[in-house]
């Protein structure tokens, strides 16, 4: 499914913009349009800021830009099932990445109606006099998110929508030009950030509002993001082409030990945000919202009003919250037998409307070496039991089949709620059984003696037959006895920020030589997350309550002095499919080397044999390109369209 079939509720591409920048969801009364004389009341900076955290749907849940976070990453690879927008950007030849395949228009045309009416807000609402600052100071916050992810993306991108620099606009404009990113950083990701952790709330006056420990951690973030874009360790071309010199006279050193001091700063002062006891309990869907998420894109089952999609059914298109179902792969294809002889199939593992499953569209699939050599430790660390559907469990009789149970492998009997597939953590000492084909189960996969449930190891994981992504799996309390609503999109908040993320941030900024505080090296702030880790409470495979605390141990298996990639290697264990790779690599420039290759088995049933894939990634992949539909609707000349493009992509 191309681009074409994204409806835009925020508004059209930024030359089309009339200051649309608000979901009509949410508002009480929908417009089309705002002007000054309306940012200029109450109801007008109330609904303003309204329209700010409803546009986070048409980015985050997205299932499209969520590829473009992912794919072609050492996280993720296209699935059986891909198209083009999947396969393009693996950049293993079987595509290539241009303006319209890169589906960052939904980031584009999303991020600047929602500039626009933080402007509104910005220079309008102190003429109010009853506005208070840290109201403003919202406004402030989600103006320097959107052009922080934008310059993160892009490279330099405009920051005059047509009436001036950071001005409110309300005139169409087909003519834009093009900052630099220090510009970007420099005139409105940092002093907004900067004056929104001066001006934000400890505690958010909303449930899920802007914080002043957000601010921090987007701050940090961009010091660090900034201070390696001076480094430029790789020599990346960025665009439009400017010298590697900060207007304010820093250097790279100065923003590593900035970011580490407002990280710790915000870790130290938290609020009321904490880690949460468990790895597991960060993303169980019973505990979403927690005191660990600082942002998320929001959705309810309680109404179909305020989720901004069905209860039912889905569309595949934003503002639903559909990116979980790009890695659940077609496990409804699963049969057993209904008696010994396997007279009568019944397909075991219905389509459910529950974390573990969800609805199926195999479009990406994690690579062997995330399952192999990412989550190595599948013991000791959590993280990959709480990150992963690893067994599939029969659950036919919610579909009104009455039988008590089913022959599967080894035609041996399974009861309902017992294991049908499950992937294994490591290779068996005795080799799996495959099927030339789809075999006996439908789905072609193996078996080992004395089992009832269906394997695949490591090794055969394929574009076809993988582990799930657990943790972004629904979640719904309508359910009853049944499968629930399966088809619908995901009525579960999308998480966008996290807690923990500030010690990564710090232990990242003290590896790139910040002076640190007592008792918060790179190591010792990494060593939270992972004593974290150690702890269980519940083991998702075996399906049963698991007390254990292996913490003392995931310390001490710490390396003395850690780097880069193991900083990198221990973010994406904890952050696995939330969509922070891309971003990850092209910070630190790690991408060619840690993503330029990788291992999957093939994409037909049966077929476990690991291919090794070479990727192509050449500097200029490191941004994404200005979306086609933006550039062609520009009123410029051929010329200046070619230069509006990012190289390499004209």
């Amino acid at each position: 499914m191309k681009h074409s079939h994204i409806r835009n509720l925020v508004g059209a591409a930024l030359f089309s913009m009339l200051s649309v920048g608000c979901s009509k969801i949410l508002e009480e009364q929908p417009r089309s349009n705002y002007t000054p004389e309306y940012f200029k009341t109450e109801k007008g900076v109330n609904g303003g800021l309204t329209a700010l955290y409803a546009h986070l749907r048409y980015v985050y849940g997205q299932a499209y830009y969520y590829n473009t976070c992912l794919t072609g990453t050492d996280e993720v690879t296209y699935a059986q099932s891909a198209d083009q927008n999947f396969k393009d950007m693996d950049l293993s030849g079987v595509g290539e990445i241009t303006g319209s395949s890169s589906r960052t228009d939904a980031l584009w045309n999303a991020a600047f109606p929602g500039i626009n009416t933080a402007n509104g807000i910005i220079e309008n609402a102190e003429a109010v006099g009853t506005i208070s600052r840290a109201l403003i100071a919202e406004a402030r916050f989600f103006r320097a998110f959107d052009y922080f992810v934008l310059v993160q993306t892009f490279g330099g991108v405009p920051l005059d929508l047509g009436s001036g620099e950071l001005k409110f606009n309300i005139n169409p404009v087909r003519a834009f030009k093009r900052n630099t990113v220090p510009e970007v950083y420099t005139k409105v990701v940092f002093p907004d950030l900067l004056i929104a952790v001066n001006d934000l709330p400890v505690s958010g006056r909303v449930t899920g509002g802007a914080t002043k420990t957000l601010a921090r951690l987007y701050l940090a973030k961009a010091y660090l993001t900034y201070g390696w874009w001076l480094q430029n360790p790789n020599n990346i071309p960025t665009y439009p082409e400017t010298a590697r010199t900060d207007p304010d006279g820093h250097d790279a050193a100065w923003y590593f030990q900035k970011a580490y001091d407002i990280a710790t700063d915000a870790i130290n002062s938290p609020g009321p945000f904490k880690l949460q006891e468990t790895f597991y309990d960060v993303n169980l869907g019973t505990n979403d919202r927690n005191a660990e998420i600082l942002l998320y894109a929001d959705h309810t089952e309680s109404s179909e009003y305020y989720n901004a999609s069905s209860l039912t059914y889905s569309n595949g298109q934003a503002p639903e919250n559909f990116a979980g179902w790009m890695m659940t792969w077609n496990y409804t294809e699963i049969q057993s037998g209904t008696d010994v002889a396997w007279t009568n199939k019944v397909n075991s593992v219905q389509r459910e409307a529950v974390q573990a499953l969800g609805r199926p569209w195999t479009r990406m699939c994690p690579t062997i070496g995330v399952i192999e050599n990412t989550f190595a430790d599948k013991t000791l660390d959590s993280r990959y039991d709480g990150t992963f559907t690893t067994v599939y469990r029969g659950n036919w009789q919610k579909n009104n089949v009455n039988l008590a149970s089913v022959y599967n492998a080894n035609n041996l009997p399974v009861a309902q709620g017992g294991a049908i597939l499950t992937f294994l953590n490591e290779e068996p000492a005795t080799a799996i059984t495959y099927p030339s084909g789809a075999g006996k189960s439908n789905i072609g996969v193996g078996e080992l003696a004395g089992r009832s449930d269906f394997v695949v190891s490591p090794e055969g994981i394929s574009r076809i037959v993988y582990p799930g992504l657990w943790k972004l799996g629904p979640y719904r309390t309508d359910n009853g006895t049944g499968l629930g609503q399966p088809n619908a999109a995901s009525t579960r908040p999308f998480n966008i920020a996290k807690f923990s993320e500030l010690y990564f941030i710090a232990a990242e900024a003290a590896v790139k030589g910040a002076t640190v505080k007592a008792g918060q090296s790179a190591r010792e702030l990494i060593n939270v997350i992972r004593s974290r880790a150690g702890k269980w409470r519940w083991d998702n495979g075996g399906n049963i309550a698991k007390v254990q605390d292996n913490s003392s141990d995931m310390v001490a298996a710490t390396p003395v002095a850690i780097d880069i990639n193991y900083i990198l290697a221990e973010r994406s264990r904890e952050f696995y499919g939330e969509g922070y790779r891309w971003y990850d690599l092209v910070r630190t420039q790690k991408w060619n080397e840690l993503a330029s290759a990788y291992r999957i088995g093939g994409a037909n049933k049966g077929d476990h044999t690991p291919q090794t894939v070479t990727r192509t990634i050449l500097p200029y992949h490191y941004m994404r390109p200005v979306p086609y539909g933006e550039i062609a609707g520009m009123e410029i000349s051929a010329e200046e369209k070619i230069k509006f493009q990012n190289p390499g992509y004209q």
